[in-house]
């Protein structure tokens, strides 16, 4: 009878025992705590704010000072190394990774981001061979999406779109094929075939950018090309008419270029036609200088300028303003005269100004027009007609 008592007692006899053991173990936890938060060094938090208030020079130093205090910081080091090079600092970016790699503990994963970063040094340095070589070590590892990114981009700025279709095939999976990227490094193959009036080469590297990209308005322009050369006209304007289909927008950059093959054929007035009907159906598109230049060669002044006054009336902007003042300086009162040469002056310095090529995706704007953008590297991005920006 007394043990079973002492059974039920003794709970609640070590009920304090365990609540002081409770409040021990978790004085003891937030002492920890406390002890760790005071061991972050004030400089880590001032680069921290330094950063937020985009001051990278005294965010480096302040970084530097923590560095110096714990040297085998892996992170650190890491991070330091990364912002200097944010800043221009290569030297000391290489320098700061150079010696991380050599660290006791930079092994397996470590290892390779601190050459990852080591390989963005190079680059960033202009020593894209030592860079090239670093990303090209990385293919097997954990890094080797990454690496392969900046091979990429490697490749396309040295304009070596060979290996850029290797490596964009490389990287090609089910979220990102990469078949509008390969299409156009072919596209520049055929180019700079057709250009050493290598045809045979131009057509294969026109058949692999439309087998990558069945709309590549780009190769279709080319395949226009080499026909036209070869004096294939039929088979010239077939290709750039197929484009109507595939990228209206792109038929002004191929509108004279098609005239020119109805008019080798003996049908400039057909040619004409089909210029002026593109220019009713899709009134963005920049043809009336063309139409207006073909109609006076073929019907005379008269007829082309009244041509050029219904497609400006139709979709009237500075370029069209600046046209129909042209057309219609010659008819006006010589004390009108004068007054419209100075606003058509006005129009075109404004058109100089606002009228251009523009990158859909960074609006980087130009009065060239380019397939790679020179500012965030995309392809096809520009608009093939000039806008008001």
């Amino acid at each position: 009878m007394d043990n079973e008592i002492w059974m039920w007692l003794l709970p609640i006899f070590l009920l304090p025992v365990f609540f002081a053991m409770g409040w021990f173990a978790a004085r003891v936890d937030m002492k920890t705590v406390l002890k760790h938060a005071k061991t972050v060094p004030a400089g880590f938090y001032k680069s921290l704010d330094a950063l937020v208030d985009r001051q990278t020079g005294r965010a480096a130093r302040e970084l530097a000072e923590v560095t110096d205090l714990q040297p085998q910081s892996y992170e650190l080091n890491l991070t330091l190394g990364k912002l200097y090079r944010q800043r221009g600092e290569n030297d000391k970016a290489i320098a700061m990774h150079k010696a991380l790699l050599d660290a006791p503990d930079t092994v397996g994963e470590k290892r390779e981001r601190v050459l990852f970063e080591l390989g963005q040094n190079y680059q960033s340095a202009g020593l894209v061979d030592r860079a090239e070589q670093i990303f090209l070590g990385l293919q097997n590892g954990n890094m080797a999406k990454d690496a392969r990114e900046v091979l990429l981009g490697i490749y396309q700025q040295d304009r070596d779109w060979g290996k850029a279709i290797e490596m964009a095939q490389l990287l090609s999976h089910d979220e990102q094929t990469y078949q509008f990227e390969i299409a156009q490094f072919h596209c520049e193959l055929a180019q700079a075939a057709l250009f050493q009036s290598d045809f045979e080469t131009a057509r294969q590297e026109v058949r692999k950018a439309l087998d990558a990209n069945r709309k590549c308005t780009r190769a279709n322009m080319i395949l226009g090309d080499i026909e036209q050369k070869q004096g294939n006209l039929q088979a010239a304007i077939d290709a750039y008419t197929a484009i109507e289909k595939q990228n209206h927008a792109y038929l002004s950059m191929v509108g004279e270029r098609l005239y020119d093959a109805y008019d080798a054929l003996g049908k400039p007035q057909e040619g004409l036609n089909v210029l002026t009907g593109y220019a009713k159906t899709f009134p963005q598109l920049d043809l009336i200088n063309v139409i207006y230049e073909k109609s006076l060669l073929l019907h005379g002044e008269a007829a082309a300028a009244q041509t050029a006054i219904d497609l400006v009336r139709q979709k009237p902007d500075l370029q069209g303003v600046y046209r129909l003042l042209g057309l219609q300086i010659s008819e006006m009162d010589p004390t009108w005269k004068a007054d419209a040469d100075m606003m058509r002056a006005v129009v075109g310095r404004q058109l100089q100004k606002a009228v251009m090529y523009r990158c859909r995706n960074c609006h980087f704007k130009s009065q060239v027009f380019f397939w790679h953008c020179p500012a965030c590297n995309k392809w096809e991005t520009f608009t093939p007609n000039r806008i008001e920006v």
